[in-house]
């Protein structure tokens, strides 16, 4: 349901085959990053497979695109992409195949637009994490994949791909030049494999296949990041001090990180671990940290004191124009989901987001350079760029939040 009247993009245009026209504009734009950071693609089991099939990707920076086009090579495919990527491009994107979505919303129109790229004999490219990588490891994946991959009875690919978090992570784009990267394409599933196993069966071996670690991979390999900004932004993603346990006053700059309540200082080593300056190190992973805060916030909501509220500057998208700023409104999370409410020139609106049907959301940190961080909420016909104005908050927090309130009411803990 449309709350307010804009013109909305058509979800309902059929994909385009990518033009074989475009097809070496794609692999000139791609190549030049992948033979720069010497990637090494590695494949099993791919012997003798040949489109239709569905590839999975793991999401951690642009790259990723780039990699995923040289994997694949020389089939032509069709991506499934979020809306603000088509932003004054449109033509040029579905030209080259992309196929636009809203994050974290269930389209069945979109899997139409799968069976159909599926009988015109071309590859599936779907990065089903739905965002990139907050710390270099995997997010949670929809129960919904294993459904899907059962209504295309086509083979499942995964291509998993190291290096590129640790390269330009998402809480600070900067590339590092990181080389030699990695990526694994595997035949995950047959053909006749996702005729017979049951969706949990298929959910599994691929949770299995999504399961990777960038920070460990760059431990592993030896590899070392001189870049001196190495830590700059990191406060974004541990917004948590374990050694006071405040929250949201984690600071970060140079190769440091350091809490602005109790002073500790942390430094982030040019192989990716963190030590403390002074005192114990609580945590030498980052994705531990990450991890440590997500039991923090669940042991929030498990005694009920978990709770967002914010007024907010808010941003809708509804094609892919640009967006329009709806202005001020207030958001709130809480167990039953989001609510966000406002007024745009004089028409009041509000939109409810279910936490039962909500199993992450999409965070953005200091969107385009400028905006600030955001939480990015979708409908099928609209998405919401939604900046909180508080003084002391983390969109992280939020993101983790909203995971560990799904989980909870599909365990049946509320």
């Amino acid at each position: 349901m449309d709350i307010l009247e804009f013109d909305r993009f058509d979800m309902l245009k059929k994909p385009i085959r990518q033009r074989h026209f475009l097809r070496p504009v794609t692999w000139l734009l791609s190549y030049p990053a992948v033979w720069a950071h010497r990637v090494k693609i590695i494949k099993v089991g791919m012997q003798g497979i040949k489109p239709p099939y569905l590839l999975l990707c793991n999401h951690n920076s642009f790259i990723d695109f780039k990699v995923t086009t040289a994997a694949i090579f020389p089939h032509r495919a069709n991506y499934i992409v979020a809306i603000d990527g088509f932003i004054g491009r449109e033509w040029l994107l579905r030209n080259v195949g992309c196929i636009c979505k809203r994050k974290f919303t269930n389209d069945t129109v979109m899997i139409r637009h799968m069976k159909k790229v599926a009988e015109n004999g071309d590859v599936i490219v779907l990065y089903p994490e739905a965002r990139y990588s907050l710390c270099g490891t995997n997010a949670v994946l929809p129960d919904s994949l294993g459904k899907l991959v059962k209504l295309l009875k086509i083979p499942v690919v995964s291509l998993i791909m190291h290096g590129h978090h640790v390269n330009s992570p998402f809480w600070n784009l900067k590339n590092r030049k990181v080389k030699p990267m990695e990526a694994v394409l595997t035949h995950l599933i047959t053909k006749e494999e996702a005729a017979t196993l049951d969706y949990e069966e298929i959910n599994d071996r691929i949770n299995t296949a999504f399961k990777y670690d960038d920070f460990a991979w760059q431990k592993d390999r030896n590899i070392r990041i001189s870049y001196p900004d190495r830590a700059k932004g990191l406060h974004k993603v541990l917004y948590h001090c374990p050694n006071c346990h405040t929250q949201y006053y984690m600071m970060s700059d140079g190769n440091k990180l350091w809490c602005d309540s109790c002073k500790k200082e942390w430094e982030m080593s040019e192989y990716g671990e963190l030590s403390a300056i002074n005192g114990e190190t609580e945590f030498t992973h980052i994705p531990d940290w990450y991890e440590w805060e997500r039991e923090q916030v669940r042991m929030e909501i498990e005694s009920g004191t978990y709770r967002f509220e914010s007024e907010v500057n808010v941003d809708t998208l509804p094609n892919t124009k640009g967006f329009i700023n709806l202005g001020k409104g207030k958001l709130t999370h809480d167990i039953n989901g989001f609510v966000l409410e406002g007024e745009y020139e004089g028409t009041p609106y509000s939109v409810t987001f279910n936490a039962k049907s909500l199993y992450s959301c999409h965070i953005e940190y200091n969107y385009l350079g400028k905006h600030g961080d955001c939480v990015d909420l979708n409908t099928l016909t609209d998405t919401y760029y939604i900046y909180p104005q508080c003084s002391h908050f983390s969109v992280t927090k939020i993101a983790l939040a909203t995971e560990e309130i799904y989980k909870m009411w599909k365990s049946g803990l509320f």
